[in-house]
């Protein structure tokens, strides 16, 4: 059968918020026909059960990929269920959000076939706790502050991103092919959002609606399992300069590198070395040394000789000691 829309479905341990999420998808009221593809990564909890329970009450509407062991990386999910993703467009669920308007497909879809040079479609959402409580955290309401067109050169430029994931509405570049789409995996081990909207904007501008269409669940906490906590135990400054430099290879080999390329590549390999010497050299010496190699060596000096230790002492001493130094 074909269909014009696949929900593009991640869950692992969400048993306490599916049904919720799954029975946002199940409301819409469309004249097309869509399938939920749902990538469920090996739970532990009674996920996969509810799961069955819905495929059996509503059967030919799922395609299940259930995992035979968990993948240790939920953006590998999100590539291989996009794959497995038949639909002209693909809309974008995690297990732990949900949908608010029971037109929130018809009414991206109808923009995009009437708009064929956006690439996708995203709305404004609310932001919800654990139990559905109103969130009020600038870091989530701030970097989706945007509404109308947003073009590639916007996201570059940042801070603000067109949409959250459970807000997106796209055509099926996973299907097209176009670039090697691995890199969405092999960037980072959590982060795919910002992967796919530059997938996105690569290939055309998205446009945002101003309605409010789903809730995005953000909790930050320690000792929970989604990103926005996990985050608060990891190095996230040091992971971001790692994925930025893999995508800026990968970018360099699928588009090539402009002269935004060439600074965000200075401008990390700065931020490695400031955590470098406050951790009093004694740390972060192999992220360091990639991003100098690929970085500096490669992109900035253009594999012109170089000296790790005359340029790093260089940067140092350019940049400031008491910028390299701040607390």
């Amino acid at each position: 059968m074909a269909y014009k829309l696949s929900i593009l479905f991640i869950t692992y341990n969400h048993e306490d918020y599916i049904r919720q999420a799954l029975d946002s998808v199940l409301m819409q009221k469309c004249n097309f026909d869509f399938e939920i593809v749902v990538g469920e990564d090996c739970s532990t909890d009674s996920t996969r059960d509810i799961l069955r329970e819905y495929d059996a009450k509503y059967p030919d509407r799922f395609k299940l990929l259930f995992r035979e062991k968990n993948f240790g990386r939920p953006t590998m999910n999100v590539y291989d269920t996009g794959m497995h993703c038949a639909g002209d467009y693909i809309a974008f669920l995690e297990g732990d959000d949900y949908w608010t308007d029971e037109y929130k497909l018809q009414k991206q879809i109808d923009f995009l076939d009437q708009n064929p040079k956006y690439m996708g479609c995203t709305h404004t959402c609310m932001v919800v706790g654990k139990q559905g409580e109103p969130v009020y955290d600038n870091e989530a309401l701030n970097l989706y502050s945007w509404d109308g067109d947003f073009t590639f050169e916007d996201y570059k430029k940042g801070p603000y991103w067109p949409g959250q994931t459970a807000t997106v509405v796209c055509r099926n570049f996973f299907r097209e092919g176009k670039y090697d789409y691995t890199i969405l995996y092999k960037a980072h081990d959590f982060l795919d959002d910002g992967v796919i909207l530059m997938f996105l904007l690569m290939q055309g501008p998205i446009f945002r609606m101003s309605e409010t269409m789903s809730a995005w669940r953000f909790v930050k906490k320690e000792g929970e399992g989604n990103w926005n906590s996990l985050k608060l135990m990891r190095n996230q400054m040091a992971e971001d300069c790692l994925t930025k430099r893999r995508l800026l290879e990968w970018f360099e080999k699928s588009k090539g590198l402009d002269d935004y390329g060439y600074k965000l590549a200075y401008s990390d390999y700065v931020a490695a070395v400031s955590l470098w010497v406050k951790s009093g050299f004694k740390e972060h010496q192999e992220l360091v040394r990639e991003l100098f190699d690929y970085n500096i060596a490669h992109v900035v000096r253009k594999d012109e000789p170089t000296d790790f230790f005359l340029y790093t002492m260089g940067v140092i001493f350019k940049e400031g000691i008491k910028k390299v130094f701040k607390k």
